[in-house]
């Protein structure tokens, strides 16, 4: 059975990554795509500008591009790509309308009731759609995944907390396409490290507590534990690289974390990949060119695996900021979501 899905902002970078990921889903079909006002009524093939990898999917070329209304949907999910001060104002729309907004934006990630969700990591924060449903008076609701440097990080976190997770630092090395389109300028990249993004370190540092922390059944209680970001724009088309030091309330080995980092279980999800953490052992690994696309670009990769101090190591970690980071995210919460019941037919 598929359920009916639209994309929200669909000629985006992220929304071609959506209606890409999305041709032959098995268990969603794509029914509507919407775009900004000048583009509603307009087949998509001739207004998108192309920018993934490989040809725009047949089913989508000639599609009409509808308004950001849920009037105009007959859909169970729409995935949602939208600037965040345009998904601030419609997102709720459609969720009072008694639609899944299964949201890669930002506008609603740190709300109290709005689950903010990598299924492998905190799926039981799904339990706050029921209390969002509750204050908002909503029959739908909205489901955020985290923003792409956050998701990345925090998965190679997860398996580090039963080791005694005291603190994190993170410098990370962020690929262009995070940047959307037309992104950079080529004469302000090219030749050059941009040694800040907007906001980026504020949510690396405030989305990490959320996601390691601990629904008390009304609310998430943050994490116990501090997070320092560094964040930086580098010349690579795709790829988050992240330089990562942990440290810990005790003594700590290379083979422990590295132990831990493999234990993280994939879930029985179309989307999800084999290993959700890949370990790489040699000494120049993971690079964006060599690694994003592991486990078809849903992989996290780690390598340098090191002590740094007693109680603290250090290493890298990669994935692909467009598929894992961001529109593969929004993806695998919305087949949580049917897993769990939470979407019907």
């Amino acid at each position: 059975m598929h359920f009916k899905v639209g994309v929200l902002g669909a000629t985006g970078i992220v929304g071609q990554k959506f209606v890409q990921m999305l041709e032959k889903h098995p268990w969603f079909k794509v029914t509507a795509l919407a775009a900004s006002e000048k583009r509603v009524g307009k087949k998509y093939g001739e207004e998108v500008n192309w920018l993934v990898s490989s040809d725009i999917p047949k089913y989508a070329v000639d599609m009409e591009m509808l308004p950001l209304d849920p009037k105009y949907f007959d859909v169970d999910i729409v995935f949602s790509a939208l600037p965040a001060d345009v998904a601030k104002e419609v997102e709720p729309e459609f969720a009072k309308a008694g639609i899944i907004v299964a949201s890669n934006a930002s506008a609603f990630r740190m709300d109290d009731d709005v689950p903010l969700i990598i299924p492998e990591v905190n799926p039981d924060h799904l339990k706050l759609i029921e209390v969002q449903k509750k204050n908002r008076g909503w029959e739908g609701c909205i489901v955020t995944n985290p923003n792409c440097t956050t998701i990345m990080l925090v998965i190679s976190l997860k398996p580090l907390l039963e080791l005694g997770l005291k603190y994190v630092k993170i410098a990370s090395m962020q690929a262009l396409s995070g940047a959307g389109y037309p992104g950079v300028p080529s004469l302000a990249i090219y030749d050059n490290v941009i040694p800040f993004i907007e906001n980026e370190e504020k949510k690396v540092e405030t989305e990490t507590l959320k996601l390691l922390g601990r629904f008390d059944g009304m609310q998430i209680k943050m994490a116990p534990i501090s997070v320092s970001a560094s964040c930086h724009r580098v010349p690579v088309l795709d790829g988050h690289t992240e330089a990562v030091w942990v440290g810990f309330d005790r003594e700590i080995s290379v083979e422990e974390v590295s132990k831990a980092f493999e234990s993280l279980k994939p879930l029985p999800l179309p989307t999800s990949p084999e290993k959700v953490i890949i370990v790489r052992k040699e000494k120049d690994r993971p690079q964006p060119r060599l690694d994003r696309d592991s486990g078809n670009g849903m992989s996290v990769v780690v390598g340098r695996i090191r002590k740094s101090d007693r109680n603290e190591i250090k290493y890298i970690v990669l994935g692909h900021n467009t598929v894992r980071g961001a529109a593969g995210a929004s993806i695998l919460n919305a087949e949580l979501m049917v897993k769990e019941g939470l979407i019907k037919k």
